[in-house]
């Protein structure tokens, strides 16, 4: 009985162990990560792929795959997106999915191994500022020498960098004579070792990388960061900001509080719900922004103006925090001011509208006549009445009447004392009287 036992331990230790082997096959094989790196390429897009690598690397993930077809984007996320690749340990491989133009050219030349669908493309990497010309001397220098510095680390002929950013550099076999920008086919980017490989797929990249053992991770953007994304655009931000403003500026002017108050209001929360998931906002820009409504509210109620001006300046504080870049904010915000502004001069010059929200703090009742206040009585029942002057009227003076002494004015002349004369006006206070002849 007791042999028994011992056998029934060991055979289960056995089946344990053996029914542990694919589980330890399966932990040893290391994921590979598929990132996508599609459409523009912006600040949402850091911190989209800023999450991605931080997963990757907290699971020992064995290589980074950044799924890429982009028509470009802006500088300054290119760069961060850049360094956020120099500095993971983790193997990073370039699969331009289609295209890699501009910033994402940039990016490609970051990662440890480029490869290139059939139909893809690398290239055309000039700086384009926001009218859609050639960049200024200063950041076109930036960036050359961003693009050299990407392909030396890469060990990439620097050449073919400069080729794509910059329209002096001539490389007429690839349709890229002096004024014109490099852009790379598969087959030339691998006959230059701008590429390390062609594939037709992901899967065959996996293989041609010796990837294809391992689990494969998708990341995709959650629904929060696509609309992060979108509202952290640096075309959209102005916009928003510009819609908060003259939202507001409409509600001044308007009765009650409508759809320009909801729409200001919105906007507001997408801006900050935006910067908030792209993690660029933090918790500290929102209680500056409710501090600076509630002073702003508050000087409404109270003089002097110090809460106004303290409130606004806490509002711009929250909103320069919460961007991604001071610079580009503090353009958003001017141009928003603006809109804000062109909008009240036409709300009060075409169509005569005045601040209704004032209307509860200014003072608008008469004190005439007309609408039943007086400063003094108004004695109308004197009008026709005679009495005898008791002074001179020079041409004021007094009359007795009935007893009473009562100040009086002249229609017009002298009027000696002692006289009979008539109560002909009654105007508040002032008497007039006419002699009776």
């Amino acid at each position: 009985m007791q042999q028994s036992k011992k056998v029934s331990l060991l055979f289960l230790m056995l089946m344990s162990f053996m029914l542990l082997l694919p589980l330890a096959s399966v932990f040893a094989k290391s994921e590979v990560y598929h990132v996508p790196v599609e459409k523009e390429v912006e600040k949402g897009l850091y911190a989209f792929l800023q999450r991605a690598f931080k997963e990757a690397e907290e699971s020992g993930a064995k290589a980074i795959v950044l799924d890429i077809h982009t028509p470009g984007g802006f500088v300054n996320a290119a760069g961060d997106i850049a360094k956020l690749m120099d500095e993971t340990p983790v193997r990073t491989i370039a699969f331009i999915n289609k295209d890699a133009h501009s910033a994402g050219a940039f990016i490609a030349l970051h990662a440890d191994e480029i490869y290139m669908v059939p139909n893809g493309t690398i290239g055309a990497a000039a700086v384009i500022d926001s009218d859609g010309n050639m960049a200024g001397q200063k950041a076109n220098s930036a960036w050359l020498a961003q693009m050299q510095a990407a392909a030396e680390t890469s060990n990439r002929n620097p050449k073919y960098a400069l080729a794509m950013a910059d329209l002096s550099y001539a490389l007429p076999e690839f349709r890229a004579a002096e004024g014109n920008l490099l852009t790379l086919t598969a087959n030339e980017a691998l006959k230059v070792g701008y590429s390390e490989g062609t594939v037709s797929s992901f899967q065959e990249l996996l293989e041609k990388t010796d990837l294809d053992g391992g689990g494969i991770v998708n990341v995709n953007e959650s629904f929060a960061e696509q609309i992060a994304r979108f509202i952290t655009n640096p075309i959209i931000v102005p916009i928003l900001l510009s819609i908060a403003s003259l939202g507001l500026v409409i509600e001044l002017y308007s009765p009650g509080f409508g759809v320009a108050g909801t729409m200001s209001i919105i906007a507001i929360i997408l801006f900050f719900f935006g910067h908030l998931v792209a993690g660029f906002a933090g918790y500290e820009s929102i209680i500056l922004v409710i501090v600076g409504i509630i002073l702003v509210v508050a000087e409404f109620f109270l003089p002097g103006g110090i809460s106004g001006i303290i409130g606004f300046g806490a509002i711009v504080l929250s909103l320069l925090l919460a961007g991604a870049n001071v610079t580009y904010m503090a353009y958003s915000i001017l141009m928003a001011l603006l809109v804000a502004v062109i909008g009240m001069v036409i709300i009060m010059k075409f169509f005569g509208k005045k601040m209704t929200l004032l209307n509860k703090m200014v003072l608008k009742d008469a004190t005439d006549t007309e609408s039943g206040y007086v400063s003094n009585k108004n004695r109308l029942e004197l009008l026709g009445k005679e009495a005898i002057t008791s002074t001179p009227l020079r041409p004021s003076g007094a009359i007795m009447l009935d007893g009473e002494r009562i100040d009086v004015v002249s229609e017009g002349g002298y009027i000696d004392a002692r006289k009979t004369v008539i109560i002909i006006k009654v105007e508040g206070p002032r008497i007039v009287v006419r002699e009776v002849l």
